[in-house]
């Protein structure tokens, strides 16, 4: 175990200053995703089979903006550098255009619903992708050094626990007795409005900072040097020619499909298992699992980084896999009626392997470039992050998009006050089942991951000789 010098060590500010760019991803990217059911369908009836369609389509719309906007950043030359300028920009106009994406009317049609959704969704989701892919990128930039690029990404991780505490809380938000219909019910669209609005400033806000705080490491003495252009078929092409970048593709694909077919089940086991049908109980039992989430998940990171650098990322991407698995078995114990602050440990459990797996993932991420520069003479960061995102991207339309009909298929009706026994007995069964599965599965293709920090450190002293230190 190699120790870090002092060169290669990113300044506290820095790695804050990059984290903070968790807030405009999770809230950007997911917290639509979070609200779209609750907001769509259980506030105005809209078919969970179309919404999860929706959001489906939106991912293929994601994969090819990603993969523009890493192209674009990759050849980039300015005085502010090839990522931060985009970063600005994008940032600023995705938190403007958050709280437009619900800015829909009561009472219109599935058809209606539908066809706004998708066409906000095919405005707003380039405007992200101008913030997400410089950023994404630039966290392979920050550090040449094995171990450190580990500790970029747990505080990136580490802040980003705020605003995925901010996403649980979005539904008990919406359903605040400020904003109660005339009929005593909870006006689910007008909170999200209001939330959304919130967010949004905060973002731009964030996106501000960020431009200040942030730099481009490599910038400077390795990207102004090359003269040529990286062409637009190497996001994909090339790219997918690097072998360690395919065993890491596998393993986050694996492991995102898994977890995202059953997305929207634990919600739904939470209101209608647990809670019996309440929504506004469920809602505040899902923001008390969100503070759960932050605390373990903040309790995983540090877990990762030792096993990390005690046993090196192969291993301890598989060490917590075989956890999570642990934990998604377990959530058949911990939804109980009887005992509904088990929950707590149901989110805790996933938080606490998915914030290892993310940042372990994200270090592993930078170590496979360093591999692609020493066989290419380049520095695609962009192009790995778009490609990264193609394949996501897929798996996530293909888990989200089979989310709401797996719903459907366990015998949900979203217009039952009470849902039956074997329709909540499948939510259950499916919950737990499917992400095994895939964690199984990532589990086997991680093992075969070749870039071990012995290589890493023979790659940087090659790298090192051709073009300099960074």
């Amino acid at each position: 175990m190699s120790t870090t010098i002092s060169r290669d060590r990113v300044p506290l500010p820095q790695k804050m200053g990059y984290g903070l760019g968790s807030f405009l991803d999770m809230w950007g990217h997911w917290l639509y995703q979070s609200l779209a059911f609750h907001v769509f369908n259980v506030g105005l009836g809209m078919a969970p089979g179309l919404i999860s369609t929706a959001l489906g389509i939106k991912i293929f719309i994601d994969a090819a903006s990603d993969a523009i906007f890493g192209w674009l950043s990759d050849n980039t030359r300015s005085r502010w550098g090839r990522r931060r300028p985009f970063m600005l920009v994008g940032g600023v106009l995705a938190g403007i255009g958050l709280p437009l994406m619900f800015a829909v009317g009561r009472g219109w049609t599935n058809t209606e619903y539908f066809i706004f959704i998708l066409v906000s969704l095919a405005i707003y989701v380039p405007v992200m992708a101008c913030f997400n892919m410089p950023w994404v990128s630039l966290g392979s930039e920050m550090t040449p050094d094995y171990h450190e690029r580990t500790s970029v990404m747990s505080v990136k991780n580490a802040i980003q626990k705020i605003p995925e505490l901010a996403m649980f809380v979005a539904a008990q938000f919406t359903t605040l007795a400020y904003f109660n219909g005339a009929n005593g019910k909870p006006d689910i669209l007008r909170g999200a409005q209001v939330y959304t609005t919130l967010l949004g400033a905060i973002m731009v806000v964030i996106a501000l900072a960020m431009f200040f705080l942030v730099k481009e490491r490599y910038y400077e003495k390795v990207v102004v040097t090359q003269t040529f252009k990286v062409p637009f078929r190497d996001t994909l092409y090339r790219t997918l020619r690097n072998r360690p970048f395919r065993k890491l593709l596998g393993t986050m694909m694996a492991y995102g499909l898994a977890t995202a077919m059953v997305g929207t089940l634990g919600y739904y086991t939470t209101i209608y298992y647990v809670c019996g049908g309440d929504v506004a109980r469920g809602a505040k039992w899902n923001s008390a699992m969100g503070v759960s989430g932050m605390v373990m998940g903040l309790a995983g990171i540090p877990f990762a980084v030792w096993l990390a650098r005690h046993w090196g990322k192969r291993n301890a991407l598989a060490i917590v896999l075989s956890l999570a698995i642990c934990a998604f078995i377990g959530d058949w114990f911990f939804y109980n009626p009887e005992l509904p602050w088990l929950q707590l440990l149901a989110s805790g459990c996933v938080a606490f392997t998915g914030a290892g797996f993310w940042t372990i993932y994200g270090s592993a991420m930078a170590d496979v470039i360093d591999h692609d520069e020493m066989e290419t003479d380049q520095r695609r960061e962009g192009s790995f992050a778009a490609c990264q995102s193609w394949i996501n991207k897929v798996g996530l339309a293909l888990g989200n998009g089979a989310s709401g009909w797996i719903l459907q298929f366990t015998g949900f009706d979203a217009k039952l006050p009470v849902q039956s026994e074997d329709a909540l007995f499948m939510i259950r069964v499916l919950l737990s089942g499917i992400p095994t599965i895939g964690l199984l599965v990532a589990i086997v293709v991680i093992l075969r991951f070749q870039l071990t920090e012995q290589r890493l450190n023979e790659i940087r002293v090659g790298l090192e000789a051709r073009r300099g230190t960074v």
